[in-house]
């Protein structure tokens, strides 16, 4: 099993940064791809960046050029710089995990999710 911490987020003005962290304790080196969603309430959980275990990364459209996903392979944690903050950025930010001894794609472990508010 892989516990995944997430902290960071908070209150910014428009324009304004943040960043996020996510730690991984347990079993991992069971993780291969690591990522960071986000999800309003009453809408779909939505992919904000991904980072293989070779630190290739991959980013939605609405946060590409703005947000920056690195990782950490050694301390077992991703981060999430997001610059250029937009009301529309205000979210529950998840980290995920991929366990990459399961035979179904997709991310198995979850953080209990930090909010990330962005005032106009």
């Amino acid at each position: 099993q892989v516990q995944l911490v997430d902290s960071g987020g908070g209150l910014v003005q428009t324009g304004g940064s943040l960043r996020s962290t996510c730690s991984a304790s347990g079993y991992t080196f069971t993780i291969n791809d690591m990522a960071w969603h986000r999800q309003a309430p009453g809408k779909q959980r939505e992919l904000v960046a991904s980072v293989t275990t070779g630190s290739s990364t991959n980013y939605a459209v609405s946060v590409k050029s703005r947000f920056a996903i690195s990782r950490d392979r050694y301390r077992n944690t991703i981060y999430l710089q997001m610059n250029r903050l937009k009301p529309e950025d205000t979210d529950v930010y998840y980290c995920a995990a991929e366990d990459g001894t399961r035979w179904n794609r997709g991310y198995h472990y979850w953080g209990q999710g930090t909010q990330v508010t962005v005032s106009s």
